[in-house]
């Protein structure tokens, strides 16, 4: 994601750092050359095409694309957004899971069975992170959640159709044992386990936004749309604008296309893109809260690298 103070006037003009131009820059280059032969060759095909009809309805044409691709940008947005609140409400169930965690199962200077448990669960909680992350962004769950968690259940996350499940699953045991053993209350245990489901219920939501993409044939008709108005759009302006027709081409290619392609990131919130989701900062704080209930050392935030937070 770029974080990054508004530029000025000028610096607006050039900044590339998050910018969607580089991306389609073939599109647009494209686009204004053929706008430059149209001109160019002009009055030889003026007589044989009957492209006498104006402006006017390359501008009802161009309404209702503009229209279509906020509907889709739109979308994507909401894609985008809800997967920012789901991560936010992740970070919230993570602090109130170690509060509680310190509060019913206390630490102690002693090596005891509580404190173990507590340190245990802690590390499931940072290895559920790990695993639903890597899931995210398309690496091995199981790899990414198996040093936070006990080396008996390591060897069985490769199997486990959820590793990031699996780590829940392994701290409610514990936690269920505890219950047996009369560490933990009923009423201790039931609060503990809301945070548990509050913890699915993020991945949940999040496998349901990575597995249900926006209709294929709704982006495909988009874009198509945009291509074949660009396309024609220079035939349709070469008589009434001259050599001016490739800049208002180019600024229509840019405009239109740029809004596609933004909504391609958009749509993958996350991915790691540079306008995609921050799950590596995000991530971050998740250990920070669990290295802090642990009593080691908090790892400082993610700070962006050219105005780029990953």
């Amino acid at each position: 994601m770029i974080v990054r103070p508004r530029p000025g006037a000028l610096a607006i003009l050039f900044a590339l750092r998050g910018s969607i131009l580089p991306q389609i820059a073939p599109q647009v280059i494209a686009i204004t050359a053929l706008a430059c032969l149209v001109v160019a060759t002009e009055p030889s095909w003026a007589h044989a095409i009957p492209l006498h009809a104006g402006i006017g309805p390359f501008t009802l044409i161009g309404l209702a694309l503009s229209i279509f691709l906020s509907f889709r940008n739109n979308a994507c947005y909401d894609r985008w957004w809800e997967a920012r609140k789901v991560w936010g409400a992740l970070i919230v169930e993570a602090r109130g899971l170690a509060r509680l965690l310190g509060a019913l199962l206390p630490p102690d200077e002693a090596e005891t069975e509580t404190g173990a448990r507590r340190r245990r669960c802690l590390r499931r909680l940072a290895g559920f992170t790990h695993a639903l992350h890597a899931h995210l962004r398309g690496r091995d769950a199981a790899l990414a959640a198996a040093p936070f968690l006990p080396q008996a259940e390591r060897g069985r996350l490769p199997s486990c159709a959820s590793p990031a499940d699996a780590a829940l699953a392994y701290l409610a045991a514990d936690l269920g044992a505890a219950l047996r053993q009369g560490t933990l209350s009923d009423v201790s245990f039931g609060l503990i386990e809301q945070k548990l489901a509050g913890l699915s219920g993020v991945q949940a939501a999040c496998e349901r936004i990575k597995g249900t993409p926006l209709p294929f044939a709704y982006t495909l008709l988009l874009y198509r749309t945009a291509w074949l108005y660009c396309l024609l759009l220079p035939f349709g302006l070469a008589e009434t604008l001259g050599w001016g027709t490739p800049v208002a081409t180019a600024l229509v290619a840019y405009t239109f296309f740029g809004l596609d392609a933004l909504g391609d990131e958009l749509e993958e919130p996350f991915g790691s893109a540079a306008n995609d989701l921050p799950l590596d900062a995000l991530l971050r704080t998740v250990d920070g809260v669990v290295q802090d209930a642990l009593g080691a050392p908090v790892p400082p935030p993610l700070a962006p690298e050219r105005y780029w937070l990953r």
